[in-house]
This record gives structure tokens, sequence and C-alpha cells, in this order.
């Protein structure tokens, strides 16, 4: 009796083991050999600046090589770091693959933090050459006997596509148990790490997430959220480069700029964070209200429609019934949406799937690549963060009376562990290697995950309850006159140390706008906002107290706030 198997997206890799790569998982340079050779003419990067450029495969092989040539000749050695810092473009990927091959350790760097910072971070993971662009290259401070490339072509000279080695030098490759990237994470929290990630977290977890969601060739990736931060490397960068896909690289997030990219390059694959998903879909419905209440109930009604369809028959009407609106938020070509970064409403990944768009939304940490559970396109449930990726392994520990409890996590996809701090890396993972992620909520039969929030955060009520600000923040997402909410507790009292609700609001600018004059009239707004959330809240998840702020509050480069700088900010506004 033949034993059925059922098909991999990485069972390909079997034909090239043995010859291409040794092992389970290929390394990340032995994973971009193989995709060279299946499609070495395929379109690889893209991106428009004034020469719109484009390589395909074989195109940035061969760049790749001679930039870890000319790392060798000046000095890298196998395992040395090699910084990375500079905003999303093809000079961006060439540095990190050319490290790669040259057998050292990538550090890229959040372009956004100050010189200061940057270069504080390149100190402490030992940092002994640099790849920036032009405007910040020459303002850090670093020793001088780190060379210094740029990425930018008005380096001239000094540009990374001027500073190929086209004689091969002797180098050592890396291996798949090797550190391939050093990630500095901060998370919410201000305090960063180093995540020492290897060639088998990364490809492991590329692979294993196509699990839940295929991918092709013919794909094209949009890197618009910033390269440096583990969702958009693995989730864009790496998965595209793993299947022969292309990348295009935007710069800036601008809506105007973002739509018209992505339709020049039609792209199919786009990744966002919730902030921007929200954005689209509410800019989208109230475009849709603005036709008259007889429209918008037709195409909501519609919408409802082809949603059921979706979901019972395993059937797509949405993209041809509501192509015309797509048009509007350039997802016409668009073939797969994916949210990551942070918690989603369940609204907003309801209101994509009914209009046609395959919306996946995931979960993961820096500290396993970051990928854990994906939603598949046609098995999704829209109040999960997605089915646990196969080969990776999630359970619940200390349920509370409803099932939730911390989550943990166990794979291929976990961590080396934190440069130079065994501490803290003994402290989120056990000895039979399961990783603490922090985040509290449970998984259903079908392994599917369910979150409730973060641990570290909880908010103990009078009556013993816990509360989680971001169950409470979920409703605000789609508010327009709300650009931003952070849920906090302030005690009300000091002998039982519970606590009450307070919703820290930072209004949209056309809302202050409107009430520039009247700042008691804006408060007053605002209230009437969090009162109608109120009402859909039970008892001890209502809001007590609301602190209008008059200035934005400080996020990280994926758009979550940091919460314990906001607090410790406006604690007396909170707690007076």
């Amino acid at each position: 009796m033949k034993v059925k198997h059922n098909p991999k997206p990485w069972d390909f890799l079997d034909s090239y083991r043995g010859k291409n790569f040794e092992g389970e998982w290929p390394t990340l340079v032995e994973m971009f050999e193989i995709s060279t050779i299946r499609y070495p003419s395929n379109k690889c990067f893209e991106a428009y600046t004034p020469d719109h450029d484009v390589y395909d495969y074989m195109d940035v092989n061969k760049i790749v090589k001679r930039v870890a040539n000319f790392l060798i000749k000046s000095g890298i050695k196998h395992g040395d770091k090699v910084g990375l810092t500079g905003k999303n473009s093809p000079e961006w990927g060439f540095a990190y693959l050319g490290t790669l091959f040259a057998g050292a350790v990538i550090v890229p760097i959040d372009y956004s933090l100050s010189c200061e910072e940057i270069s504080k971070l390149m100190q402490f993971a030992d940092v002994k050459f640099l790849f920036a662009d032009e405007e910040k290259i020459n303002k850090l401070d670093i020793p001088e006997a780190i060379a210094k490339v740029s990425l930018e072509k008005s380096a001239e000279k000094n540009y990374i596509l001027n500073k190929q080695e086209k004689q091969d030098q002797k180098i050592e490759l890396p291996k798949a148990d090797e550190v391939a990237a050093i990630l500095f994470t901060s998370g919410t929290t201000g305090t960063p790490k180093g995540v020492q990630l290897t060639h088998e977290n990364f490809v492991s977890d590329c692979y294993l997430a196509q699990g839940n969601m295929n991918i092709f060739p013919t794909d094209i990736f949009y890197a618009i959220l910033p390269i440096h931060h583990a969702y958009t490397m693995l989730a864009v960068f790496i998965e595209s480069l793993s299947v022969g896909a292309a990348c295009v690289f935007g710069k800036k997030l601008i809506i105007s700029q973002i739509f018209k990219e992505m339709r020049d390059s039609k792209v199919t694959m786009f990744l966002g964070v919730p902030m921007l998903f929200n954005k689209l879909i509410a800019g989208l419905l109230h475009g849709v209200r603005e036709k008259g209440i007889f429209v918008y109930g037709l195409v909501r009604m519609l919408m409802g429609i082809s949603g059921f369809i979706k979901k019972v028959f395993h059937v797509n009407p949405g993209k041809r019934m509501f192509g015309f609106l797509l048009k509007q938020i350039a997802l016409e070509n668009n073939r797969i949406c994916i949210c990551g970064g942070g918690p989603l409403p369940s609204s907003t990944f309801k209101h994509f799937n009914e209009l046609g768009i395959d919306f996946v939304q995931g979960y993961g940490l820096t500290e396993t690549s970051p990928i854990d559970t994906l939603n598949p396109i046609f098995a999704y449930e829209e109040t999960s963060i997605g089915k646990i990726s196969p080969g990776i392994e999630m359970k619940v520990v200390d349920p509370d009376s409803e099932g939730n409890g911390v989550l943990y996590v166990r794979g291929p996809n976990v961590m080396k562990g934190y440069y130079k701090n065994q501490e803290a890396t003994d402290e989120i993972i056990n000895r039979e290697g399961w990783l603490n992620t922090g985040d509290v909520g449970h998984i259903d039969a079908k392994n599917y995950v369910y979150l409730t929030g973060r641990k570290k955060n909880i908010i103990v009520t009078a009556g013993g309850k816990n509360v989680f600000p971001e169950e409470v923040e979920d409703h605000f997402q789609l508010y327009n006159d709300i650009e931003q909410i952070c849920v906090a507790g302030y005690v009300v009292d000091k002998k039982t140390k519970s606590e009450a609700i307070c919703a820290i609001i930072y209004p949209s600018e056309s809302c202050i706008k409107k009430y520039q004059d009247d700042k008691k009239g804006l408060d007053k707004y605002i209230n009437s906002l969090v009162d109608e959330v109120d009402k859909d809240l039970i008892s001890y998840k209502k809001i007590r107290k609301v602190v209008v702020v008059d200035e934005p509050m400080e996020m990280t480069s994926t758009k979550k706030i940091q919460r314990f700088k906001v607090f410790d900010k406006y604690k007396e506004l909170i707690n007076e």
C-alpha cells in the first residue's frame, strides 16, 4: 500500500540537497544560489529612482559576490560583524547579501535612529565595517579604522557599486547553524537587545510559513516598511528570494507614491502594519458612504454576500465585484495582503476579504525569525492571529479560567540567543528550548491562535479582572478622528493596588484643526467618541479617564506606540 504524500512548498529543495547544500535547510547564501539557478532571468530587485533600477537574479548574484570579494579584500573575516543602515533600496539588498556571501554577520540598524543611537548599537555589536546612506555616513561616531561605504550613487567613488572586487577571494562560507544577522529590537520598552538569528532560523521560518500561504516566482513583493525590521526582512525580502520572486523597494510612506509604485510594478504581495490597513479601509468606506446611504447599503450588502461565498465555498468573487473600489487603493493587481507588527481589528480583516483581497494576518516575534502563525487564505478565522506554521510548536502555560495563558514557542525558527547577554537569553528560553513570548492567548483544536494581549501590559481592576490594553484599543482603530490611542491603568486603590482604565488620545490633524481655538470643545468631542465605544464594552473594561494630548506619541519604526515612554511622559496627568 502506497503512503499518500502531501506535497509541501519546500519539497523542491530535495533535488538540490547533497549538491548545493547539506543538511535539512540551506543557508541564506545557498538559498539565493538555488533561486538564481532556477530563475536566472526573473526580476529580483526594482526601485523607482530617477534611473528606474531593475536587476534580475543573475545580475544580483554577480554583484553580491563582487561585494563579498571587496569585503574580504578589505580585511573582513568569517564571522566578523558588518553594519548596515539606510533606507530601503537595492543597494541595501546588495550589502546584506554581499556580507553573507563573505561569511560575515550582518547587523541591520534602524535608519530612523539618531546618529548617536546608531553609533552605540554598532559599538555594542562589535561592527568592523559599515554600509550606510550618504546623509549619515560621516556623522556616525565610530573609530576611523572602520571602513564606510555608501549606499547612494551621489557618493560616486565610495558608492557600493563602485566598490565591487571582480577577483575571487578565498572565502569561508557560512554554515546553517551560524549566526546570519543580529537584529536590535526595542519592542515597546525602549530597551534594545541584539537578537542573534542563524541562517537556519531565517530559511526554515521562510519556507515553513509557506505551509499556510503559497507564493510563486511570478509574485512581486513591495518593501515599503523599514527593511531592517525582522517582519519586512523575512516576509518581504527573504520570502521573495526564496522562490525567485521580485522585491520592489519603496522609500517613503506617502500614500500617493505608494499607490503609484504599486500600480507601475503590478505588486501582488503587499505587506503592512495595522495602522496602514485601517487607514486604507476607513478611507475607502468613507468614500462609499459619501455616495449616499443607498449606495453604501448596497455595497455593504454585496460585500457580505461576497465574504460568505468566499468563506463557505472557497470561491472569490470579490475581485470582479469590487475592482472599481480596489483601483482606488492600488490593489487591483494584488493577490495577497499580509498584516503583522501588531493587533488588527477583525472588522478590517473581514472587509478586505469581502472585497476580494486574500488578506492574511500573521504573528511572531523578532526572536522567532519572526513568523509563528499565518491565517490560510481559504481557511481563515477573522478573530485569530493565524494557524501555527508546520514544524513549529506552540503551547499555553498557566491558563486562566477562560483558557488564556502565556504563549510559548519552540522550533527551528527560535533564535540562538541575545548577543552578549546570556542572562536575558536564559530568562526567555528554557532548557527544553521553549521561548516565552510574553503574549497571552489560547490555541484551539485546529491549531489557530487567539491573542489577548501582552502579559506585562495587564491592567488589574478593582474586581480582580484582567484587562489587556490591546483589547480596548482595538475598538478605536477605525475612528478617523483618533490618530493614536494608548490605554493605561491608573491606581484607584493604593492598598489593593487595583486599577481603572485611562485612555491617552492624540486626535487626527483634521480634528485638531477643526477645534484649533476650542480646547474644551476638542476634549468634549473626543470624550463623546470614548462614550460611544464604552457602550459596547463590558463594565470592567470601560474607560474611566481620558487624557487628550497635543503632540504625537513616540512610536517604533513599525508604528507601535512606545508605551513605557508614553506612561512616563504623561504619568502626572494619568494619576491626577
